[in-house]
């Protein structure tokens, strides 16, 4: 069956907008429980229906800023999950988390690439106890998207993924061993609540930041957010336009 339901779930909303607006998206007050900081926005692209959603603001600390991390993300994708598969549960679908990474030197990476995920792995979830290794490491493969790299010239890698920006020594050492070409604060959460919901899941990341390059990661990713944001918004119509109307085989 070919693709005719999609979810694009960003974290923040600078991210998002401009997909939105070039779709022609509309808001969804109804798509999110009132009560959650979540935000949907609907519409139809070719032969998809095209739902994007992000994760709001911060209300509970009081921040105001855009709620990061593996948490809300987690559970945005499930609730907007929930709702699709329920509503069509006949048709195909496939979940695409797009937005910005860190990259890795060794692995290739450079400002402003384009990162096709093949699986997601995390690397900050420690649980020294045998049998909750895999739990904590919790490596998911991903969407085979090669055929769409290659029509497209984008890389592709594992992406590791943690709560925080920054990160340790220890941090090197299990991104190291998750074979990670890129880095970010959600894919694997992602990852998980589709995996309950048997949706395929793919990331599509844009590099803001060397992860093994020397440089803070906080100053990279501020200096070079605008560019990797306009990398994404060209990155991310182009996929749109390749996964809907084919099967999950052919991308």
């Amino acid at each position: 069956m070919a693709i005719e339901d999609v979810i694009v779930a960003i974290a923040m909303e600078a991210e998002a907008k401009p997909f939105i607006d070039h779709l022609g998206l509309k808001k969804d007050e109804s798509f999110f429980p009132p009560h959650t900081p979540f935000v949907a926005f609907t519409g139809t692209h070719n032969q998809c229906k095209v739902t994007v959603v992000f994760n709001g603001k911060d209300t509970v600390y009081n921040t105001g800023v855009d709620n990061v991390g593996t948490v809300p993300a987690s559970i945005a994708t499930f609730l907007a999950l929930n709702k699709m598969t329920s509503e069509a549960p006949d048709k195909e679908h496939l979940l695409i988390n797009a937005g910005t990474c860190g990259g890795f030197k060794r692995k290739g990476a450079e400002i402003g690439d384009v990162f096709l995920t093949t699986a997601v792995a995390n690397h900050d979830r420690r649980i020294p106890i045998p049998d909750f290794v895999p739990l904590g490491i919790g490596k998911l493969e991903t969407v085979n998207a090669t055929k769409m790299a290659e029509a497209f010239s984008y890389k592709t890698g594992v992406c590791t993924t943690g709560n925080s920006l920054d990160k340790t020594e220890k941090d090197d050492e299990l991104m190291l061993a998750n074979d990670a070409s890129v880095k970010d604060m959600e894919a694997a959460a992602i990852a998980w609540s589709c995996k309950l919901h048997n949706v395929p899941f793919l990331g599509v990341k844009v590099v803001t930041d060397i992860v093994d390059g020397g440089v803070p990661t906080q100053d990279e990713f501020l200096e070079n957010l605008q560019s990797a944001s306009k990398s994404l918004q060209g990155a991310l119509p182009k996929v749109l336009d390749y996964v809907c109307g084919k099967t999950h085989s052919e991308l």
